[in-house]
């Protein structure tokens, strides 16, 4: 495990950036394993400026999004779909047939997940897979359990997991209860993990996640076990390590 400690936000995704690029140079076939959320926004348009500067091509590129809100449709504001697209896909040159992420409308939930499942086993191995972390150590949507959920499957959100995503929606009413999620073996089987966390509210997690126990508890702290993971923290967020 490598943990690197930028000074601030834009350092963060400056370096999560520059791990994405080299990745795509490197391999122009490259499978990519993308989050949404706050946290990546500055990654993807400092890979977009790249990309307008003819520096990197997307044209054989696939991916993976880690989960999508049950409910949501692709067009909805707040799909991860639609996040993708505005905040990242509609500005590069990737091909949509090769961006994958699950539909959070689909009639039969558990086809949807093992469809999804079988979808990385056929097109992976992932060779870099980006992460964000919830306060209570959730990563993808794998939220605090009894034990590790191991493949692509239907969760339903904790309340502390609602509450952080209600910035997104109208009201608390409006936010989905549940979502579609990678499992920990779907995200462990990535070649590379990249871990991105920004801000004290996520301090507690990270020392949990890289200095505690293992547990379903903290679903972070599974990463432990992955034998290529960089964490790149602010200074907020590793102020406890």
């Amino acid at each position: 495990m490598e943990v690197i400690i930028k000074d601030n936000y834009e350092e963060v995704s400056q370096l999560a950036a520059e791990y994405l690029i080299n990745t795509v140079k490197s391999k122009n076939n490259a499978v990519l394993g993308l989050p949404t959320g706050s946290t990546p926004m500055g990654m993807y348009r400092i890979v977009i400026e790249t990309y307008k500067d003819n520096n990197i091509s997307f044209k054989d590129v696939t991916t993976f999004n880690l989960d999508e809100y049950v409910g949501l449709d692709k067009n909805h504001e707040s799909s991860y779909s639609y996040y993708m697209d505005k905040n990242f896909f509609s500005h590069i040159d990737i091909k949509k047939e090769n961006t994958y992420i699950p539909n959070g409308v689909a009639k039969d939930m558990e086809e949807e997940c093992n469809l999804y499942e079988n979808l990385i086993r056929e097109r992976g191995p992932i060779d870099i897979l980006f992460l964000g972390i919830g306060p209570n150590g959730h990563i993808g949507f794998n939220e605090p359990n009894d034990f590790f959920e191991p493949h692509t499957h239907l969760v339903k959100l904790t309340e502390d997991t609602i509450l952080a995503n209600s910035r997104f929606f109208d009201n608390m009413e409006s936010v989905p209860k549940k979502a579609i999620t990678m499992g920990m073996k779907s995200i462990l089987s990535a070649k590379k993990i990249v871990m991105l966390a920004t801000g004290e509210a996520k301090s507690d997690a990270i020392l949990k996640s890289i200095k505690g126990k293992v547990t379903p508890q903290v679903p972070g702290s599974i990463l432990q076990l992955h034998n290529n993971v960089t964490f790149i923290l602010d200074k907020d967020a590793a102020k406890y390590l």
